[in-house]
């Protein structure tokens, strides 16, 4: 699955008048790469991602996922296209302290609708793609930081989504974890053929993905080398 932006705008009120957050911007992310965006506070890069996950309306322009011109649907339209096709990664995991790993996991295809027998054979494969394996029974205070990290990026991917959108996903963690997170983050992508844009401040992992992006007051400019 491809995820493509084409000639997106989105303003927010400011007054008087409005303030654009994103001005034209088209992207392309094909499926099993990842797009990592770049760009300081306030450039865009948070408004991005909502555009891509449904979440916000753009004013004009296309945000087409799996296929599916998202323009067109009503508010129950795009959390159904959510949950059958877009993985979000929020920058903190939000895990419930009263689940274990697994059941973290399992509750996306409860809120979904899913099998419950098959939901815990998916919550461990997952649990053991991120190499948790042995961590199915724990709660979030006994994990530690890069453990939960990964835990968010399984549950990401609970549903089998073709776009993963991913916030942030090392602001909170010390050097080795952060390249462990998104070393991780690039051979699921392989693995599974999602097509993922990571906003990231961290430019040190770079290096791992397949193209960078920058944004600056709203535009998207040319894709830096890495």
């Amino acid at each position: 699955m491809t995820l493509t932006l084409s000639d997106v705008t989105l303003t927010y009120p400011d007054g008087d008048g409005r303030l654009t957050a994103l001005d034209r911007v088209s992207l392309e992310v094909p499926a099993g790469t990842l797009t990592a965006v770049v760009g300081p506070s306030g450039s865009g890069k948070s408004s991005l991602l909502a555009v891509a996950a449904t979440l916000v309306t753009p004013d004009s322009g296309r945000v087409v996922v799996a296929g599916r011109d998202t323009s067109g649907l009503d508010r129950a339209g795009q959390a159904e296209l959510r949950r059958a096709h877009i993985g979000i990664v929020f920058q903190q995991p939000n895990l419930l302290p009263s689940l274990t790993a697994a059941e973290q996991l399992q509750v996306m295809t409860h809120l979904s609708g899913g099998a419950v027998r098959r939901s815990r054979e998916r919550a461990l494969e997952l649990l053991d793609a991120v190499g948790l394996a042995d961590q199915a029974g724990r709660r979030p205070h006994q994990l530690s930081g890069g453990q939960r990290q990964r835990i968010n990026i399984a549950r990401a991917l609970m549903n089998e989504p073709g776009v993963l959108l991913v916030d942030e996903p090392t602001s909170a963690l010390d050097h080795e974890r952060g390249a462990a997170v998104l070393d991780l983050l690039v051979r699921l992508v392989r693995e599974r053929s999602t097509a993922t844009v990571l906003v990231t401040h961290d430019r040190t992992h770079l290096d791992r993905v397949d193209r960078t992006v920058r944004m600056d007051d709203g535009r998207l400019t040319v894709p830096e080398p890495v």
